[in-house]
This record gives structure tokens, sequence and C-alpha cells, in this order.
């Protein structure tokens, strides 16, 4: 897939990471066409925009990264769409969550932006 027209939309309560997230896109060359702060607003931006990547928290009000994560995967219109999960907590436990929940990525916040967007265009090269 070429990056330029990979679709992202990112979600985060909190508003220095979507930032974060935001330069990481960009820098990936991404188009990104929504940005979400919880887990309700994430899942209809998801079911509106219907992007090729989403890059998710896990823990957002209203609905966790993992619920909007299981959401997708359960809706037949939205096959394809490629998940990354932003999280604190990165046990193994919760590394096993985000994968069984669907998500092709578990990363581990704090991140540089510069290594998400690395990750992110390495997802797009190889996944997408």
């Amino acid at each position: 897939m070429n990056k330029l027209h990979t679709r992202v939309v990112t979600a985060d309560d909190d508003a220095d990471i979507r930032g974060l997230v935001e330069i990481a896109v960009t820098k990936a060359g991404l188009e990104l066409v929504s940005i979400a702060d919880d887990g309700p607003s994430a899942l209809k931006a998801i079911r509106e925009n219907r992007p090729d990547l989403v890059v998710l928290d896990v823990s957002m009000p209203g609905m966790s990264g993992l619920d909007v994560c299981r959401a997708v995967r359960a809706d037949p219109e939205l096959t394809g769409t490629a998940i990354v999960l932003l999280s604190a907590a990165v046990d193994d436990q919760s590394r096993a969550a985000g994968i069984q929940a669907g998500a092709i990525e578990f990363l581990s916040k704090p991140f540089s932006p510069n290594e998400l967007s690395k990750r992110l265009a390495f997802i797009v090269d190889v996944l997408l």
C-alpha cells in the first residue's frame, strides 16, 4: 500500500499523547483522517472514516482501546483494518490481551514519536 494513501485514525484521552501520535503519523507520511479522545468517539470515527490503520490508547474513558479493538474485529465492514495499541501497561498479560483483542501491535508508553513513526511506516510497508 502507498503510504500517502494510508488513512489513519488515532485515539487517546491525553492531549499530549494525541499530539505525539499525530507527529508520528505525519512523519511516517500517512494521512491522519481523525483524532478521538475517548473510546466511543474512536469507534465512531473508525466506522465513519474506514481507515487502513488505527492507533489506540488502551485506557480511555467510555470504552477501552481493547473494547474498541474487539468491536472493530466484530464488524465485517471493517475487515482488514490494522490496529496498533499503546499502553503504559506492558507486561506479558497486557500484551497478550491486546493481541487477543485483535491488535497487530502492542507498543509501550512512553514512546518516542520518531520510533513510533518508524514502526508505523514498517507496519504499512510490511503488513498493509
